[in-house]
Formats: C-alpha cells, structure tokens, sequence
C-alpha cells in the first residue's frame, strides 16, 4: 500500500488550521502512546561494528538515501572502514530478508528501488528485522554499518544517530501522525539524535528549534557530474515521492527548466503500463519530455517508444569539519 502526503501536513505556518488536521489531533495523541508502548517493548541488538542511523523525525523523503551514500563515500575516503555495508528495510520490495542484493538478479519489486540506488555503491542487506540485517553484514564480512532509515526502529543499537531536514521541507506542522508528518515528538527525537543534517536553505528556520549543544551539519543536493539534461525542452514531471514538491521545485529552481507539468504520485507508487501510457500521452500533448527521480525509474515498466530522462542527484556536505569526529567518536566507542 502507498501514500500520499496530506498537504496540510507542510502547510504554511501563517495559515489557519484545517479541520481535518484538527480531527486527528486525538489520533495523534493514541499514536504516541503506541509508539511508546512499542519503544518499551524490545531490547535492542548490539552489533560488535559501529552502526551510524541515517534517519529523520518525518514520514516521507527528507534526502536519507544521498545522505547515506555521501556518509559511506567520506568514511571510505578517510580509511575509516575496510568493508562498510549499507542496511535497509527494503520498503516496496517483496523480499523481506535478510539478503544481500545482487544488482544482477533482484529488482525494485523485489528489494525496493533505495537498495537498489545503494548497492551501486557499496554491499547492501536488506532487512526489515534490522538486527539480523546487521547479523547477515558482518557473516559478509562488514566491519561499519551505514543503516538508510530506521532511526525509530528499536531492533539494533546505534552507535551515531544522525536526523536529516530538508530546509524546502523543515518539519512540517510539527504535529505528530496523523495530523502531522513527525514519527515522534521533536522533544523525544531530539534527546536521542547525536546530530542534524540540514539539507539545502533553512527556509522554516529550523536551526532555531533544534537544539543548541548538538552538531547541525549542513549539506546541499546536487545533480550527479555526468547529468546531460535539454534545458531548452519542455518537461513533464512526475514523482512518487513522500514530498514530491522538493523534486519539481528542484527542477524549476536550481536547473530552471521549463516544466510545462507536474504529476504526483503516492510514496514508491507501483507503476504499470498504464500509468506509463497516460504519462506519455500527456506529455505529448504538452510537446513536452518526461522527467523523474532516479528511485521513481526503478519502478517504471519498459515499453517500447517511451523514453523518460532522470535526474540523479547527489548530497554534498557544506563542511565535514564536525562530521568527522562524530564518526570518529562512534567507532572509537565500539572499538
């Protein structure tokens, strides 16, 4: 099953509260009492290789996937691992392992479009019991763990939990599901996170709620050296995506391209032929090209005469000046 963000959930600040929005507030207070009651119930695996959580405090893409991959990229070029693995749920994927994904056998539907974007990089387990994903890297001989999400799973022990924000995004209402985008409470997601990875412009000024003696790392999204994108087309967009409006915007406003059209579609939508077919038949309409992520490709049928380009992106950190030692300090303490 798939989902598409409430708008209300990002809504401007300044505006009045809807009333849907309103209406949840008392599910949103059972949804924390649940996750309490879950959080209280396991005791989490300790994994003998440091284990660093990229995750965020919202439902939905805030940039963990390009997060993960520009962290094991700076640990492999300061020699700070000989083997590191990526751990993932597999979101979208039939498969719910432990297994190491083979870029030459599985596919999206089978262990989800993110580990398949990971394992270009690095060995990649899938593993929706997180403890015996970690298990399953160290039998493949992993000597660090970069986990893309599950900062609220309680199944493994983090050595260094890293929170990212999406400056276009912030944290949304700041209300908890389903009446807001947070997983948790910001009080509870801010006493357990080491640091906060903020990505692109701070447009809701977020680093002035969060808190003051911890590390705020900031980073930007770039499109990939090799991208060779018609600035002169005009594109139709499409996404499914948690907040699909980071990616149109990201068109139009860092590549200014001309995007005649944009179509959302819930969180890792399963794409048929059908959903294809339309998409072209709208397009050229339009005189218009296709565009989409990179994760949104993976879960795109091939047909014949349908050509849609990519935009693969890339997280670049600001500095890793405070970075550094955070991962540093991690490992010492496993060591």
């Amino acid at each position: 099953m798939t989902f598409k963000t409430p708008s209300f959930w990002y809504r401007d600040s300044a505006s009045n509260t809807p009333l849907i929005e309103r209406a949840l507030g008392p599910f949103s207070k059972i949804y924390q009492l649940l996750y309490k009651f879950d959080q209280s119930m396991h005791t989490s695996y300790k994994a003998s290789i440091p284990v660093i959580c990229i995750g965020n405090l919202v439902a939905g893409g805030t940039g963990k996937t390009p997060t993960a991959i520009a962290m094991l990229q700076l640990i492999e070029s300061n020699a700070l691992a000989k083997k590191p693995f990526f751990l993932i749920r597999g979101y979208g994927g039939a498969e719910s392992g432990p297994l190491l994904v083979d870029l030459d056998v599985h596919t999206a539907w089978d262990v989800g479009d993110e580990a398949l974007i990971l394992a270009k990089y690095a060995p990649t387990v899938v593993g929706g019991n997180r403890a015996a994903g970690a298990q399953t890297a160290m039998e493949e001989g992993a000597d660090l763990i970069v986990m893309d999400d599950g900062l609220q799973n309680t199944g493994i022990d983090k050595d260094l939990r890293l929170v990212v924000i999406n400056g276009e995004m912030g944290l949304g209402n700041q209300k908890l599901m389903p009446a807001g985008p947070l997983r948790q409470t910001l009080e509870d997601g801010y006493d357990h996170a080491h640091g906060f990875i903020l990505i692109g412009e701070d447009e809701h000024d977020v680093a002035k709620i969060l808190p003051q003696d911890k590390p705020l790392l900031r980073a930007h999204l770039q499109p990939k050296t090799e991208l060779s994108i018609d600035k002169d087309a005009t594109y139709l967009a499409f996404a499914g995506l948690g907040y699909p409006e980071k990616f149109f915007n990201f068109l139009r406003g860092a590549l200014q391209l001309n995007v005649a059209k944009t179509i959302a579609f819930s969180d890792h939508h399963p794409y048929d032929e059908d959903d294809l077919n339309e998409l072209d038949t709208k397009a050229k309409a339009l005189g218009a090209k296709l565009i989409t992520t990179e994760k949104d490709f993976m879960r795109l049928p091939q047909i014949k005469g349908i050509h849609v380009e990519t935009l693969p992106v890339e997280m670049v950190w600001d500095s890793t000046d405070d970075l550094l030692p955070l991962i540093q300090d991690a490992m010492h303490a496993k060591a």
